[in-house]
């Protein structure tokens, strides 16, 4: 214990020495920070709020309850459920830690900031989701009572509204698309409880994907947020809010400065269709996409990678009727680029559903524009299973080839059955891969099936063959295959030709 604190006292000797050297008043301006930051609290603080939520929870039995993560009641279970497990004893009975009582009222605190003064709030869905009762809590201490408008999982937003007998102090969303990095920021919320607190720092990163949903596109900040934070406003320095503080990367649950705010473009198109409609309503195109990898560029002659590559059409969709086919390039939608794969879910979500949408592809090497009537997405809309066909006679050993680092076979019915393939699935089988061939580097297996070569169908093992065989003459240095899994799930693979 008494190294450490002598290096501390050594190491605060050295910057109190500094300090004197270095007077405060004489230290460059930015390295204090902005000076309006106190003017932008004081304009802005009476508009942010607490939400205090309230949830009965059983504890009739001992299974830790399932939460969303993030939520604020997660904190609370995890140490009721560990403290119960160490005490022995029964749930109820003696040595149990709830004496009998089977439900418990539980208390947690959020964050939120009121967009209207006729009362609306908005703030996380993870801090509202499955409480029975929310409260607002006001900046002088005034709690009403709110009521939930509508929510978003996708986005984990949600929107409430609150009866005020006088006026409410109200923010407005600024543009997230202006932000610059390194432009500060401050963040406005109840962390740990303690009330309105005011932290400060930079916007570390934008349009940053941490795999929470299919829309993520958080602004980074290295502005202290904490647990009770999530909810709260960012605020640029114009005290507009541009982003809403929803999750941290935390080893032990307090800042270390990364926070991720949902950006406000994000916001404000989420939050106007909660309190139109009480839900959030999605534009649907009914294709299944993925990335354009420099191997797959090069192959389809796309140049340079970009766009989101269909591997597979919704036979319900908008796309098909429109002409849009596996193995076309979406490179534009509704006038926008589309620079990487994830760019193209966001769009669509954001256009108008019924709209006729102008969709710019890249089909064998041309552009081509389709015009697509949007649909609504539908997350409950799921394809059914077709049934596989009757048991037949083995499948056919003669007609095996090598290409590729892959054992190939026709696809018949005595094979459907072995792999579970389903009828809808046509191509090529895929009976066994070589270990360390490019084939294995890129995860094919046994049971696939290779449905189309360079976007042209293949129906058996000889035609592949030559296919492989003509692209080698041709020069091509790889050969991008349309694979199907089992359960007709399909995907573009670019393998290298050796």
């Amino acid at each position: 214990m008494g190294a450490p604190s002598l290096r501390f006292k050594t190491t605060f000797a050295l910057v109190l020495a500094a300090s004197l050297v270095t007077p405060w008043f004489a230290r460059p301006a930015m390295a204090r920070g902005p000076e309006g930051i106190a003017d932008v609290a004081e304009q802005v603080i009476d508009a942010v709020v607490n939400i205090s939520t309230k949830q009965t929870v059983d504890l009739s039995n001992d299974k830790m309850p399932q939460l969303p993560p993030g939520s604020p009641f997660e904190e609370f279970f995890e140490e009721f459920f560990k403290n119960r497990r160490g005490q022995g004893g029964t749930p109820g009975g003696p040595g149990g830690q709830n004496g009998g009582q089977q439900s418990r009222r539980v208390n947690s605190l959020g964050s939120g900031f009121i967009i209207d003064p006729s009362g609306y709030v908005v703030t996380n869905n993870h801090v509202i989701a499955d409480a029975d009762e929310v409260n607002v809590i006001l900046n002088d201490g005034t709690t009403l009572k709110a009521q939930l408008v509508g929510t978003d999982k996708k986005t984990d937003l949600a929107l409430l509204k609150v009866d005020s007998p006088k006026p409410l102090k109200a923010v407005k969303f600024g543009d997230s698309d202006k932000l610059r990095l390194g432009e500060w920021v401050i963040a406005i919320g109840n962390p740990f409880s303690l009330g309105g607190t005011v932290t400060a720092g930079i916007v570390s990163a934008r349009n940053r994907d941490i795999q929470s949903g299919p829309y993520d596109n958080y602004i980074q900040t290295d502005a202290a947020i904490n647990r009770g934070n999530s909810g709260g406003p960012l605020f640029n320095l114009d005290g507009e809010v541009i982003g809403v503080n929803t999750a941290i990367i935390s080893p032990s649950g307090g800042s270390i400065g990364i926070g991720f705010a949902v950006p406000s473009k994000t916001v404000v198109g989420v939050i106007d269709q909660l309190r139109e409609f009480k839900e959030v309503r999605r534009g649907w195109l009914g294709v299944r996409i993925q990335q354009v990898t420099d191997e797959i560029a090069d192959s389809l002659n796309i140049k340079p990678a970009r766009g989101a590559l269909i591997a597979g059409i919704d036979d319900k969709g908008p796309a098909k009727p429109a002409g849009i086919e596996p193995g076309d390039v979406v490179v534009k939608f509704d006038g926008k680029d589309i620079k990487e794969m994830r760019d193209l879910p966001k769009i669509v979500a954001e256009t108008t559903v019924g709209k006729d949408v102008s969709v710019v592809i890249i089909r064998k090497g041309k552009e081509e524009t389709k015009t697509v009537k949007l649909g609504r997405l539908d997350d409950g809309e799921k394809q059914a299973s077709l049934t596989p066909k009757k048991d037949q006679p083995e499948e056919d050993k003669t007609s095996v080839k090598k290409a590729l680092g892959l054992d190939l076979a026709n696809l018949n019915d005595a094979a459907r059955k072995k792999y579970k393939i389903q009828d809808k699935v046509k191509g090529v089988l895929i009976t066994g891969v070589e270990p360390n061939s490019p084939a294995a580097e890129k995860r094919l297996q046994p049971g696939m099936v290779i449905a189309e070569v360079q976007q042209q169908a293949v129906t058996n093992a000889a035609d592949l063959q030559k296919r492989i065989d003509q692209l080698k003459k041709d020069g091509k240095k790889a050969v991008v295959l349309l694979v199907v899994s089992p359960e007709g799930d399909p995907s573009f693979v670019a393998i290298g030709l050796q």
